[in-house]
């Protein structure tokens, strides 16, 4: 039997004078659609990350909408978006009735935000793969290692700024073609720091890891963390993926 979990959350702005809530940081509310049907392998992380949007919901006034129902992705739908959260999707969800719609939503000018397995993802779809701009290969096991941030000129990068490195646990993608001919990367991983290592498949040299576009009105960005319930739980990781989501839909440059 087919299942799917709608979680429809829409949160309206409150005024509350006094210390017992905090502002809202943007006045103008923005929709966002999460999606994360697995066909292939589930994250267990999935849950701790909806959680985590919603947490940030309330304070970046997003009205938040999380799906696993792939037949819902019409025009209609899709049109009260401004960005749309792919988080951790596996495998081949999508019909080309779908396909067609989420086309059409991102050519409008929309956001995209890919999240950890947003790359082992509709592998034949092409307008697909060329917005994430990576297919997913092979990774060594998860464990600690260390990425090595390039560039901070992008609002997700906030939290990182000062900082030449970073070192946390994650599953560390490699991907089928490097995707930094085609975008602007932001982190790489420093393959030397990987100890667990059952081959060598998953060694790209120049490793990026964290990356975005903004190609014919579309933004685009991807973000390997997110593997683990902790991810969610790091301080830094929700900023950077809460700040990409507002550059996404161009709230912030």
């Amino acid at each position: 039997m087919k299942t799917y979990l709608i979680l429809l959350l829409s949160f309206l702005m409150i005024n509350i004078s006094g210390n017992a809530q905090k502002k809202q940081e943007f006045e103008k509310p923005i929709h966002i659609l999460v999606f994360s049907k697995t066909v292939g392998y589930r994250h267990a992380s999935i849950s701790s990350g909806i959680k985590m949007l919603y947490d940030q919901s309330k304070k970046q006034n997003w009205v938040l909408t999380a799906t696993e129902d792939a037949s819902l992705l019409r025009d209609d739908f899709l049109a009260k978006f401004d960005v749309a959260v792919f988080l951790s999707p596996t495998g081949d969800a999508i019909c080309d009735e779908g396909q067609a719609a989420f086309e059409k939503f991102m050519k409008s000018g929309k956001g995209f935000v890919g999240i950890h397995a947003a790359a082992d993802f509709e592998y034949d779809w092409p307008f697909y793969g060329n917005l994430n701009a990576a297919y997913f290969l092979t990774h060594p096991p998860a464990q600690k290692a260390t990425i090595i941030f390039e560039n901070f000129d992008h609002p997700a990068m906030k939290p990182f700024k000062g900082m030449k490195t970073y070192t946390t646990v994650d599953e560390w993608y490699s991907f089928r073609k490097n995707p930094r001919p085609k975008v602007h990367v932001l982190a790489r991983l420093d393959e030397s720091t990987i100890k667990k290592s059952n081959n060598d498949k998953w060694r790209m040299g120049d490793h990026p890891i964290i990356w975005w576009n903004d190609k014919d009105g579309m933004r685009s960005f991807y973000t390997v963390f997110g593997h683990t319930p902790e991810a969610f739980q790091d301080k830094l990781i929700i900023e950077h993926i809460t700040n990409a989501i507002n550059w996404a839909a161009k709230r912030i440059n």
